[in-house]
Protein backbone atom coordinates (compact mmCIF):
# COMPACT_ATOMS: atom_id res chain seq x y z
CA UNK A 1 0.00 0.00 0.00
CA UNK A 2 1.12 3.23 -1.28
CA UNK A 3 1.02 6.23 0.82
CA UNK A 4 0.57 9.68 -0.83
CA UNK A 5 -1.40 11.82 0.91
CA UNK A 6 -2.23 12.81 4.85
CA UNK A 7 -3.86 9.98 6.78
CA UNK A 8 -7.85 10.03 7.68
CA UNK A 9 -8.59 9.60 11.11
CA UNK A 10 -8.42 5.72 12.63
CA UNK A 11 -11.66 6.78 15.18
CA UNK A 12 -14.80 7.97 14.16
CA UNK A 13 -16.17 11.86 14.87
CA UNK A 14 -17.16 12.10 18.21
CA UNK A 15 -18.67 15.68 18.99
CA UNK A 16 -17.06 15.86 22.51
CA UNK A 17 -15.51 19.77 22.15
CA UNK A 18 -15.87 22.52 19.17
CA UNK A 19 -12.77 23.57 18.10
CA UNK A 20 -12.67 27.48 16.54
CA UNK A 21 -13.37 27.97 13.02
CA UNK A 22 -10.97 26.78 10.68
CA UNK A 23 -8.68 28.99 8.62
CA UNK A 24 -9.46 28.52 4.45
CA UNK A 25 -7.69 26.18 2.86
CA UNK A 26 -6.67 24.28 6.61
CA UNK A 27 -7.65 20.33 6.24
CA UNK A 28 -10.57 19.73 8.05
CA UNK A 29 -9.48 16.37 9.02
CA UNK A 30 -6.06 15.04 8.70
CA UNK A 31 -6.92 12.03 6.19
CA UNK A 32 -5.48 11.28 2.67
CA UNK A 33 -4.86 7.41 2.99
CA UNK A 34 -6.27 4.29 3.15
CA UNK A 35 -9.61 3.76 5.74
CA UNK A 36 -7.46 1.13 7.69
CA UNK A 37 -4.02 2.48 8.87
CA UNK A 38 -4.51 2.57 12.44
CA UNK A 39 -8.76 2.10 13.19
CA UNK A 40 -9.93 -1.02 14.46
CA UNK A 41 -12.49 -2.80 12.72
CA UNK A 42 -16.04 -1.55 12.77
CA UNK A 43 -18.06 -4.03 14.10
CA UNK A 44 -22.25 -4.17 14.12
CA UNK A 45 -23.43 -2.98 17.74
CA UNK A 46 -25.84 -5.02 19.66
CA UNK A 47 -28.11 -3.15 21.09
CA UNK A 48 -29.76 -5.08 24.05
CA UNK A 49 -33.35 -4.76 24.28
CA UNK A 50 -35.48 -3.70 27.48
CA UNK A 51 -37.58 -6.68 28.31
CA UNK A 52 -39.58 -6.55 31.82
CA UNK A 53 -36.53 -8.24 33.59
CA UNK A 54 -34.23 -5.18 32.78
CA UNK A 55 -36.71 -2.93 33.63
CA UNK A 56 -36.97 -4.91 36.85
CA UNK A 57 -34.14 -4.45 38.11
CA UNK A 58 -34.02 -1.40 39.77
CA UNK A 59 -37.05 -2.11 42.02
CA UNK A 60 -35.00 -5.55 42.81
CA UNK A 61 -32.02 -3.39 43.55
CA UNK A 62 -34.23 -1.71 45.93
CA UNK A 63 -36.13 -4.02 47.86
CA UNK A 64 -33.05 -6.20 48.43
CA UNK A 65 -30.96 -3.28 49.04
CA UNK A 66 -33.44 -1.78 51.66
CA UNK A 67 -33.66 -5.64 52.86
CA UNK A 68 -30.01 -5.67 53.64
CA UNK A 69 -29.41 -2.42 55.20
CA UNK A 70 -32.54 -3.31 56.97
CA UNK A 71 -30.84 -6.81 58.36
CA UNK A 72 -27.53 -4.45 58.90
CA UNK A 73 -29.09 -1.96 60.91
CA UNK A 74 -30.49 -4.27 63.35
CA UNK A 75 -27.31 -6.97 63.94
CA UNK A 76 -25.91 -3.33 64.32
CA UNK A 77 -28.67 -2.28 66.67
CA UNK A 78 -28.77 -5.19 68.90
CA UNK A 79 -24.89 -5.69 69.09
CA UNK A 80 -24.12 -1.93 69.96
CA UNK A 81 -26.72 -1.43 72.48
CA UNK A 82 -25.75 -5.13 74.23
CA UNK A 83 -22.31 -3.28 74.12
CA UNK A 84 -23.24 0.22 74.95
CA UNK A 85 -24.24 -0.99 78.24
CA UNK A 86 -20.65 -2.54 79.02
CA UNK A 87 -19.20 0.64 77.93
CA UNK A 88 -20.62 2.79 80.61
CA UNK A 89 -23.91 3.66 78.54
CA UNK A 90 -27.11 3.74 81.20
CA UNK A 91 -30.02 2.18 79.52
CA UNK A 92 -31.80 4.07 78.16
CA UNK A 93 -28.77 6.12 76.39
CA UNK A 94 -27.50 2.46 75.02
CA UNK A 95 -30.78 1.85 72.87
CA UNK A 96 -29.80 5.29 71.21
CA UNK A 97 -26.26 4.91 70.76
CA UNK A 98 -26.45 2.43 67.86
CA UNK A 99 -29.24 4.37 66.20
CA UNK A 100 -27.08 7.99 66.66
CA UNK A 101 -23.97 6.05 64.71
CA UNK A 102 -25.84 4.23 62.05
CA UNK A 103 -28.35 7.49 61.68
CA UNK A 104 -25.26 9.51 60.93
CA UNK A 105 -24.26 7.51 58.28
CA UNK A 106 -27.39 7.65 55.91
CA UNK A 107 -27.47 11.73 57.31
CA UNK A 108 -23.91 11.95 55.49
CA UNK A 109 -24.39 10.24 52.67
CA UNK A 110 -28.24 11.78 52.07
CA UNK A 111 -26.51 15.10 52.32
CA UNK A 112 -23.89 14.08 50.42
CA UNK A 113 -26.39 12.90 47.37
CA UNK A 114 -28.58 16.14 47.56
CA UNK A 115 -25.25 18.48 47.29
CA UNK A 116 -24.14 16.56 44.44
CA UNK A 117 -27.52 16.73 42.64
CA UNK A 118 -27.76 20.49 43.59
CA UNK A 119 -24.40 21.18 41.86
CA UNK A 120 -22.48 21.76 45.29
CA UNK A 121 -20.70 19.05 46.28
CA UNK A 122 -19.14 18.57 49.39
CA UNK A 123 -16.49 15.53 49.70
CA UNK A 124 -16.54 15.91 53.48
CA UNK A 125 -19.62 14.53 53.76
CA UNK A 126 -18.65 11.63 51.99
CA UNK A 127 -15.65 11.07 54.27
CA UNK A 128 -17.45 11.59 57.64
CA UNK A 129 -19.86 8.91 56.17
CA UNK A 130 -16.82 6.21 55.22
CA UNK A 131 -15.17 7.16 58.80
CA UNK A 132 -18.40 6.74 60.65
CA UNK A 133 -19.25 3.09 59.00
CA UNK A 134 -15.30 2.43 59.64
CA UNK A 135 -16.46 3.01 63.45
CA UNK A 136 -19.56 0.80 62.89
CA UNK A 137 -17.28 -2.28 61.75
CA UNK A 138 -15.33 -1.63 64.12
CA UNK A 139 -17.69 -1.95 66.83
CA UNK A 140 -19.45 -4.27 65.42
CA UNK A 141 -16.24 -6.57 65.44
CA UNK A 142 -14.79 -5.73 68.41
CA UNK A 143 -18.46 -6.37 70.27
CA UNK A 144 -17.67 -10.05 70.98
CA UNK A 145 -14.20 -9.92 72.14
CA UNK A 146 -11.03 -10.18 70.93
CA UNK A 147 -11.03 -10.10 67.46
CA UNK A 148 -7.34 -12.14 66.93
CA UNK A 149 -9.05 -14.56 68.77
CA UNK A 150 -11.55 -15.41 66.67
CA UNK A 151 -11.62 -13.46 63.29
CA UNK A 152 -14.64 -15.26 61.80
CA UNK A 153 -16.89 -13.80 64.18
CA UNK A 154 -15.64 -10.50 64.41
CA UNK A 155 -16.45 -10.43 60.45
CA UNK A 156 -19.69 -11.61 60.65
CA UNK A 157 -20.36 -8.88 62.72
CA UNK A 158 -18.65 -6.28 61.02
CA UNK A 159 -19.80 -6.91 57.43
CA UNK A 160 -23.40 -6.61 57.58
CA UNK A 161 -22.87 -2.38 57.92
CA UNK A 162 -20.18 -2.85 55.42
CA UNK A 163 -22.94 -4.46 52.76
CA UNK A 164 -25.29 -1.53 53.80
CA UNK A 165 -22.65 1.40 52.58
CA UNK A 166 -21.52 -0.59 49.75
CA UNK A 167 -25.59 -0.76 48.70
CA UNK A 168 -25.56 3.10 49.46
CA UNK A 169 -22.28 3.96 47.23
CA UNK A 170 -23.91 2.19 44.45
CA UNK A 171 -27.50 4.41 44.80
CA UNK A 172 -24.86 7.16 45.26
CA UNK A 173 -23.21 6.53 41.94
CA UNK A 174 -26.03 5.57 40.07
CA UNK A 175 -27.27 9.16 40.68
CA UNK A 176 -23.94 10.67 40.58
CA UNK A 177 -24.15 9.38 36.82
CA UNK A 178 -27.72 10.23 36.36
CA UNK A 179 -27.05 14.06 37.23
CA UNK A 180 -23.96 14.38 35.32
CA UNK A 181 -25.89 12.55 31.88
CA UNK A 182 -28.51 15.94 32.78
CA UNK A 183 -25.72 17.88 32.64
CA UNK A 184 -23.59 16.79 29.61
CA UNK A 185 -20.58 16.74 32.21
CA UNK A 186 -20.18 12.75 31.86
CA UNK A 187 -16.49 11.92 31.59
CA UNK A 188 -15.17 8.56 30.12
CA UNK A 189 -12.65 6.50 31.68
CA UNK A 190 -9.72 5.60 30.53
CA UNK A 191 -10.07 1.20 29.97
CA UNK A 192 -7.76 -0.45 32.12
CA UNK A 193 -6.44 -2.23 29.33
CA UNK A 194 -4.56 0.93 27.97
CA UNK A 195 -2.68 1.69 31.29
CA UNK A 196 -1.59 -1.99 31.66
CA UNK A 197 -0.48 -1.77 27.40
CA UNK A 198 0.39 1.47 27.50
CA UNK A 199 1.73 2.39 30.29
CA UNK A 200 4.15 5.41 30.08
CA UNK A 201 2.25 7.32 26.80
CA UNK A 202 -2.01 7.00 29.27
CA UNK A 203 -0.48 9.03 32.17
CA UNK A 204 0.14 11.77 29.49
CA UNK A 205 -3.50 10.92 27.52
CA UNK A 206 -5.28 11.14 30.88
CA UNK A 207 -3.44 14.69 31.75
CA UNK A 208 -4.68 16.43 28.97
CA UNK A 209 -8.33 14.36 28.84
CA UNK A 210 -8.39 16.08 32.35
CA UNK A 211 -6.57 19.57 32.33
CA UNK A 212 -8.75 20.65 28.92
CA UNK A 213 -11.60 18.65 29.61
CA UNK A 214 -12.46 16.73 27.02
CA UNK A 215 -15.44 14.24 28.25
CA UNK A 216 -14.99 11.66 25.34
CA UNK A 217 -11.96 8.87 25.01
CA UNK A 218 -13.06 8.27 21.75
CA UNK A 219 -12.74 11.39 20.75
CA UNK A 220 -8.98 11.62 22.68
CA UNK A 221 -7.94 8.59 20.76
CA UNK A 222 -8.95 10.42 17.49
CA UNK A 223 -7.09 13.39 18.44
CA UNK A 224 -3.79 11.02 18.98
CA UNK A 225 -4.69 9.60 15.83
CA UNK A 226 -4.71 12.70 13.96
CA UNK A 227 -1.65 13.89 15.25
CA UNK A 228 0.51 10.84 14.65
CA UNK A 229 -0.97 10.23 10.85
CA UNK A 230 0.10 14.16 10.48
CA UNK A 231 3.52 13.98 11.99
CA UNK A 232 4.12 10.67 9.48
CA UNK A 233 2.50 12.76 6.57
CA UNK A 234 4.82 15.45 7.71
CA UNK A 235 7.70 13.23 7.71
CA UNK A 236 7.25 11.56 4.09
CA UNK A 237 6.70 15.14 2.82
CA UNK A 238 10.23 16.21 3.82
CA UNK A 239 11.57 12.52 3.56
CA UNK A 240 12.01 12.12 7.13
CA UNK A 241 13.64 15.47 8.34
CA UNK A 242 10.93 17.53 10.60
CA UNK A 243 13.81 20.84 10.38
CA UNK A 244 13.08 21.42 6.91
CA UNK A 245 9.13 22.37 7.94
CA UNK A 246 7.84 25.55 8.94
CA UNK A 247 6.78 26.64 11.65
CA UNK A 248 3.01 26.79 10.82
CA UNK A 249 3.62 23.15 9.76
CA UNK A 250 4.81 22.91 13.12
CA UNK A 251 2.15 24.04 15.24
CA UNK A 252 -0.03 20.74 15.77
CA UNK A 253 2.67 18.84 17.67
CA UNK A 254 4.24 22.22 19.78
CA UNK A 255 0.48 22.55 20.43
CA UNK A 256 -1.29 19.32 21.14
CA UNK A 257 0.23 18.88 24.96
CA UNK A 258 -2.24 22.40 25.51
CA UNK A 259 -5.29 20.38 24.31
CA UNK A 260 -5.50 21.32 20.58
CA UNK A 261 -6.67 19.41 17.71
CA UNK A 262 -4.81 19.10 14.40
CA UNK A 263 -7.39 20.86 11.95
CA UNK A 264 -7.15 24.03 15.14
CA UNK A 265 -3.55 24.11 15.57
CA UNK A 266 -3.18 24.43 12.29
CA UNK A 267 -5.75 26.72 11.77
CA UNK A 268 -4.18 28.83 14.20
CA UNK A 269 -1.85 31.12 11.86
CA UNK A 270 -4.42 32.01 9.78
CA UNK A 271 -7.44 32.56 13.01
CA UNK A 272 -4.37 34.72 14.39
CA UNK A 273 -3.36 36.88 11.41
CA UNK A 274 -7.72 37.10 11.10
CA UNK A 275 -7.76 38.32 14.51
CA UNK A 276 -4.43 40.58 13.74
CA UNK A 277 -6.53 42.32 10.85
CA UNK A 278 -9.83 42.77 12.84
CA UNK A 279 -7.87 44.41 15.62
CA UNK A 280 -5.79 46.59 12.93
CA UNK A 281 -9.41 47.35 11.71
CA UNK A 282 -10.82 47.97 14.61
CA UNK A 283 -7.81 50.12 15.79
CA UNK A 284 -8.11 51.83 12.51
CA UNK A 285 -11.78 52.40 12.80
CA UNK A 286 -11.06 53.74 16.65
CA UNK A 287 -8.22 56.06 15.37
CA UNK A 288 -11.25 56.98 12.43
CA UNK A 289 -13.90 57.29 15.08
CA UNK A 290 -11.45 59.76 16.99
CA UNK A 291 -10.13 61.99 14.39
CA UNK A 292 -14.52 61.92 13.41
CA UNK A 293 -14.25 62.59 17.35
CA UNK A 294 -12.38 65.49 17.26
CA UNK A 295 -13.19 66.79 13.93
CA UNK A 296 -16.69 66.83 15.24
CA UNK A 297 -15.80 68.53 18.63
CA UNK A 298 -13.39 71.18 16.88
CA UNK A 299 -16.31 72.15 14.54
CA UNK A 300 -18.61 72.12 17.59
CA UNK A 301 -15.85 74.33 19.21
CA UNK A 302 -16.27 76.20 15.88
CA UNK A 303 -19.66 76.75 16.44
CA UNK A 304 -19.42 77.52 19.66
CA UNK A 305 -17.29 80.20 19.68
CA UNK A 306 -18.74 81.77 16.58
CA UNK A 307 -22.21 81.62 18.72
CA UNK A 308 -20.26 82.95 21.48
CA UNK A 309 -19.09 85.42 19.29
CA UNK A 310 -22.76 86.62 18.12
CA UNK A 311 -23.91 86.15 21.61
CA UNK A 312 -21.39 89.22 22.47
CA UNK A 313 -22.10 91.30 19.54
CA UNK A 314 -25.37 90.67 20.52
CA UNK A 315 -24.64 91.73 23.88
CA UNK A 316 -22.08 94.64 22.96
CA UNK A 317 -25.30 95.93 20.40
CA UNK A 318 -27.39 95.84 22.73
CA UNK A 319 -25.71 97.54 25.48
CA UNK A 320 -24.35 100.43 23.15
CA UNK A 321 -28.14 100.64 22.30
CA UNK A 322 -29.05 100.68 25.71
CA UNK A 323 -25.99 103.26 26.31
CA UNK A 324 -27.04 105.52 23.47
CA UNK A 325 -30.43 105.26 23.98
CA UNK A 326 -29.40 106.41 27.73
CA UNK A 327 -27.18 109.00 26.09
CA UNK A 328 -30.18 110.51 24.08
CA UNK A 329 -32.50 110.06 26.67
CA UNK A 330 -30.32 112.49 28.73
CA UNK A 331 -29.80 114.88 26.30
CA UNK A 332 -33.45 114.77 26.23
CA UNK A 333 -33.55 115.31 29.36
CA UNK A 334 -30.86 117.85 29.74
CA UNK A 335 -32.87 119.58 26.59
CA UNK A 336 -36.08 119.57 28.85
CA UNK A 337 -34.06 120.45 31.80
CA UNK A 338 -32.96 123.94 30.02
CA UNK A 339 -36.27 124.40 28.56
CA UNK A 340 -37.36 123.78 31.80
CA UNK A 341 -35.07 126.98 32.94
CA UNK A 342 -36.02 129.19 30.27
CA UNK A 343 -39.00 128.53 30.61
CA UNK A 344 -38.56 128.76 34.74
CA UNK A 345 -36.59 131.89 33.17
CA UNK A 346 -39.85 132.94 31.60
CA UNK A 347 -41.76 132.35 34.65
CA UNK A 348 -39.71 134.26 36.80
CA UNK A 349 -39.96 137.27 34.53
CA UNK A 350 -43.80 136.50 34.27
CA UNK A 351 -43.92 136.37 38.20
CA UNK A 352 -41.47 139.85 38.06
CA UNK A 353 -43.82 141.34 35.16
CA UNK A 354 -47.42 140.16 38.02
CA UNK A 355 -45.12 142.02 40.85
CA UNK A 356 -44.80 144.79 39.08
CA UNK A 357 -48.57 144.63 37.96
CA UNK A 358 -49.51 143.33 41.32
CA UNK A 359 -47.73 146.48 42.51
CA UNK A 360 -49.05 148.72 39.86
CA UNK A 361 -52.40 147.45 40.89
CA UNK A 362 -51.73 147.68 44.50
CA UNK A 363 -50.32 151.44 43.54
CA UNK A 364 -53.90 152.21 41.30
CA UNK A 365 -55.97 150.64 43.88
CA UNK A 366 -54.26 153.16 46.74
CA UNK A 367 -54.73 156.16 43.98
CA UNK A 368 -58.03 154.79 43.32
CA UNK A 369 -58.89 154.54 47.34
CA UNK A 370 -57.64 158.25 47.06
CA UNK A 371 -59.85 159.34 44.13
CA UNK A 372 -62.50 157.64 46.19
CA UNK A 373 -61.32 159.81 49.34
CA UNK A 374 -60.98 162.86 47.37
CA UNK A 375 -64.40 161.66 45.67
CA UNK A 376 -65.79 161.35 48.94
CA UNK A 377 -64.41 164.57 50.04
CA UNK A 378 -65.32 166.30 46.40
CA UNK A 379 -69.33 165.05 47.26
CA UNK A 380 -68.90 166.49 51.24
CA UNK A 381 -67.43 169.68 49.57
CA UNK A 382 -70.33 169.43 47.20
CA UNK A 383 -72.98 168.50 49.91
CA UNK A 384 -71.64 171.42 51.89
CA UNK A 385 -71.00 173.78 48.92
CA UNK A 386 -75.17 172.26 48.39
CA UNK A 387 -75.79 173.14 51.90
CA UNK A 388 -74.26 176.69 51.44
CA UNK A 389 -75.94 177.27 48.12
CA UNK A 390 -79.12 176.21 50.16
CA UNK A 391 -78.24 178.90 52.65
CA UNK A 392 -77.11 181.64 50.23
CA UNK A 393 -80.44 180.59 48.48
CA UNK A 394 -82.28 180.90 51.77
CA UNK A 395 -80.06 184.17 52.37
CA UNK A 396 -80.74 185.20 48.64
CA UNK A 397 -84.49 184.36 49.28
CA UNK A 398 -84.49 186.23 52.24
CA UNK A 399 -82.60 188.70 50.65
CA UNK A 400 -85.01 189.22 48.13
CA UNK A 401 -87.79 189.09 49.67
CA UNK A 402 -86.26 191.50 52.27
CA UNK A 403 -84.95 193.14 49.50
CA UNK A 404 -88.50 193.29 47.88
CA UNK A 405 -89.35 194.00 51.06
CA UNK A 406 -86.71 197.12 51.09
CA UNK A 407 -86.74 198.21 47.68
CA UNK A 408 -89.79 197.07 46.05
CA UNK A 409 -87.48 197.66 42.76
CA UNK A 410 -86.10 194.06 42.19
CA UNK A 411 -88.16 192.36 39.12
CA UNK A 412 -89.22 189.31 38.88
CA UNK A 413 -86.82 188.31 36.12
CA UNK A 414 -83.46 188.90 38.29
CA UNK A 415 -85.20 186.11 41.28
CA UNK A 416 -85.89 183.79 38.48
CA UNK A 417 -82.54 184.12 37.03
CA UNK A 418 -80.94 183.79 40.71
CA UNK A 419 -83.27 180.75 41.18
CA UNK A 420 -82.02 179.48 37.65
CA UNK A 421 -78.25 179.53 38.79
CA UNK A 422 -79.22 178.08 42.05
CA UNK A 423 -80.62 175.22 40.27
CA UNK A 424 -77.56 174.82 38.01
CA UNK A 425 -75.13 174.78 41.24
CA UNK A 426 -77.46 171.93 42.48
CA UNK A 427 -77.23 170.32 39.51
CA UNK A 428 -73.96 170.40 39.17
CA UNK A 429 -73.03 169.19 42.65
CA UNK A 430 -75.01 166.02 41.84
CA UNK A 431 -73.34 165.52 38.63
CA UNK A 432 -69.92 165.86 40.54
CA UNK A 433 -71.35 162.93 42.94
CA UNK A 434 -72.24 160.76 40.53
CA UNK A 435 -68.71 161.17 38.93
CA UNK A 436 -67.31 160.50 42.15
CA UNK A 437 -69.08 157.61 42.50
CA UNK A 438 -68.39 156.66 39.04
CA UNK A 439 -64.55 156.86 39.85
CA UNK A 440 -64.86 154.61 43.20
CA UNK A 441 -66.71 151.60 41.47
CA UNK A 442 -63.84 151.72 38.87
CA UNK A 443 -61.46 151.88 41.65
CA UNK A 444 -62.78 148.94 42.69
CA UNK A 445 -63.09 147.05 39.83
CA UNK A 446 -59.47 148.39 39.43
CA UNK A 447 -58.73 146.66 42.84
CA UNK A 448 -59.98 143.14 41.90
CA UNK A 449 -58.39 143.26 38.92
CA UNK A 450 -55.02 143.49 40.46
CA UNK A 451 -56.19 140.65 43.14
CA UNK A 452 -57.11 138.43 40.37
CA UNK A 453 -53.40 139.52 38.23
CA UNK A 454 -51.95 138.72 41.66
CA UNK A 455 -53.75 135.33 41.88
CA UNK A 456 -52.63 134.04 38.20
CA UNK A 457 -49.16 135.61 39.03
CA UNK A 458 -48.83 133.54 41.91
CA UNK A 459 -50.59 130.48 40.57
CA UNK A 460 -48.20 130.80 37.22
CA UNK A 461 -45.22 131.19 39.41
CA UNK A 462 -46.26 127.70 41.35
CA UNK A 463 -46.78 125.81 38.11
CA UNK A 464 -43.25 127.16 36.82
CA UNK A 465 -41.39 125.62 40.06
CA UNK A 466 -43.34 122.30 39.68
CA UNK A 467 -42.32 122.40 36.33
CA UNK A 468 -38.63 122.93 37.58
CA UNK A 469 -38.89 120.63 39.80
CA UNK A 470 -40.09 117.67 37.61
CA UNK A 471 -37.38 118.31 34.89
CA UNK A 472 -34.40 118.88 37.98
CA UNK A 473 -35.92 115.37 38.73
CA UNK A 474 -36.13 113.86 34.94
CA UNK A 475 -32.49 115.05 34.84
CA UNK A 476 -31.29 112.91 38.26
CA UNK A 477 -33.14 109.76 36.34
CA UNK A 478 -31.01 110.31 33.18
CA UNK A 479 -28.06 110.89 35.25
CA UNK A 480 -28.97 107.86 37.06
CA UNK A 481 -29.96 105.80 34.03
CA UNK A 482 -26.53 106.65 32.13
CA UNK A 483 -24.47 105.56 35.26
CA UNK A 484 -26.14 102.53 34.63
CA UNK A 485 -25.60 102.49 31.35
CA UNK A 486 -22.20 102.86 31.51
CA UNK A 487 -21.71 100.59 34.20
CA UNK A 488 -23.75 98.12 32.45
CA UNK A 489 -20.61 98.59 29.79
CA UNK A 490 -18.03 97.88 32.08
CA UNK A 491 -19.68 95.06 33.71
CA UNK A 492 -20.28 93.46 30.28
CA UNK A 493 -16.57 94.59 29.33
CA UNK A 494 -15.54 92.70 32.64
CA UNK A 495 -17.78 89.72 32.22
CA UNK A 496 -16.39 89.10 28.48
CA UNK A 497 -12.72 89.63 29.73
CA UNK A 498 -13.66 86.59 32.10
CA UNK A 499 -14.93 84.73 29.33
CA UNK A 500 -18.22 83.46 31.55
CA UNK A 501 -21.10 81.98 30.13
CA UNK A 502 -24.48 83.22 28.94
CA UNK A 503 -26.04 82.05 32.28
CA UNK A 504 -23.31 83.92 34.63
CA UNK A 505 -23.33 86.98 32.29
CA UNK A 506 -27.45 86.86 33.02
CA UNK A 507 -26.91 86.17 36.79
CA UNK A 508 -24.96 88.85 37.04
CA UNK A 509 -27.43 91.03 34.99
CA UNK A 510 -29.99 90.45 37.75
CA UNK A 511 -27.95 91.44 40.66
CA UNK A 512 -27.10 95.21 38.80
CA UNK A 513 -30.50 95.41 37.76
CA UNK A 514 -31.08 95.09 41.89
CA UNK A 515 -28.42 97.61 42.48
CA UNK A 516 -29.63 99.95 39.52
CA UNK A 517 -32.89 100.13 41.90
CA UNK A 518 -31.75 101.29 44.73
CA UNK A 519 -31.60 98.19 46.65
CA UNK A 520 -29.28 98.14 49.90
CA UNK A 521 -27.68 94.84 50.87
CA UNK A 522 -25.45 95.84 53.24
CA UNK A 523 -26.08 93.86 56.14
CA UNK A 524 -28.33 91.43 55.24
CA UNK A 525 -27.91 87.63 55.12
CA UNK A 526 -28.85 85.69 52.66
CA UNK A 527 -32.94 85.54 53.36
CA UNK A 528 -32.65 89.34 53.81
CA UNK A 529 -30.82 89.64 50.66
CA UNK A 530 -33.37 87.53 48.75
CA UNK A 531 -36.92 89.19 50.06
CA UNK A 532 -34.70 92.24 49.19
CA UNK A 533 -33.82 91.26 46.14
CA UNK A 534 -37.84 90.01 45.30
CA UNK A 535 -38.76 93.34 46.28
CA UNK A 536 -37.06 95.18 43.54
CA UNK A 537 -36.80 92.87 40.59
CA UNK A 538 -39.77 90.93 40.14
CA UNK A 539 -40.18 87.80 38.29
CA UNK A 540 -41.92 89.59 34.98
CA UNK A 541 -38.93 91.50 35.15
CA UNK A 542 -36.63 88.83 35.14
CA UNK A 543 -38.83 87.69 32.03
CA UNK A 544 -39.27 90.66 30.19
CA UNK A 545 -35.13 91.49 30.42
CA UNK A 546 -34.02 88.03 29.11
CA UNK A 547 -36.76 87.32 27.28
CA UNK A 548 -37.54 83.80 28.87
CA UNK A 549 -41.12 82.58 29.48
CA UNK A 550 -40.67 79.90 31.70
CA UNK A 551 -40.91 81.28 35.30
CA UNK A 552 -39.02 78.21 36.85
CA UNK A 553 -35.69 79.77 35.11
CA UNK A 554 -36.43 83.58 36.12
CA UNK A 555 -36.60 82.38 39.63
CA UNK A 556 -33.55 80.36 39.58
CA UNK A 557 -31.91 83.63 37.83
CA UNK A 558 -32.85 85.37 41.06
CA UNK A 559 -31.58 82.80 42.97
CA UNK A 560 -28.48 82.45 42.18
CA UNK A 561 -28.24 86.20 41.81
CA UNK A 562 -28.88 86.22 45.79
CA UNK A 563 -25.80 83.75 46.16
CA UNK A 564 -23.90 86.00 44.01
CA UNK A 565 -24.33 89.19 46.34
CA UNK A 566 -24.27 87.57 49.55
CA UNK A 567 -20.59 86.17 48.23
CA UNK A 568 -19.83 89.93 47.63
CA UNK A 569 -20.53 90.55 43.99
CA UNK A 570 -20.97 94.54 43.56
CA UNK A 571 -20.78 96.73 39.95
Amino acid sequence: MTITDMPQTAAPDTPASHPPGLASGAPEKVSGTAQGVSGPDKRKTIKPKRDRFVAALPYFAAVFGTLVGGIGFATSYHTLASKALSWGFGEELAKWFPIGVDASILAFLILDLYLILKGIPWPVLRMAAHVMTCATIWFNASAQGDMSADPVKAASHGVMPFLFVIGVEAARRLYIQKAQLEAGTVTDRIPLHRWILAPWETPKFYRRMRLYRVTSYPEMVRRQQDLIAYEQWLKRKYNGDLAEASEDELLPMKMAPYGYTVAQALAMPEQQEREAEARAEEAERRRLDAETRRELARKKAEADRLEAEGQLEAVRARVEGQTGQARAHARAQVSAAERAAELEEAALETALVAEARAREAEAERKEAQEREAKVAADVRAAELERQAAEKRRLAAEADRVAAAEAQAIETAEIAEARQRAAEADRVAAETERAAAETRRRAAEADRLTAQENERKATADANTQAARKREAETEYAAAERRLAAAEIERRAVEIEDAAKLTPRERAVRKVARMAFAASAVFDGLDADGIHRELCRVVSIADVQREFDVSSTDTASKYRQEAVALIASGYRP
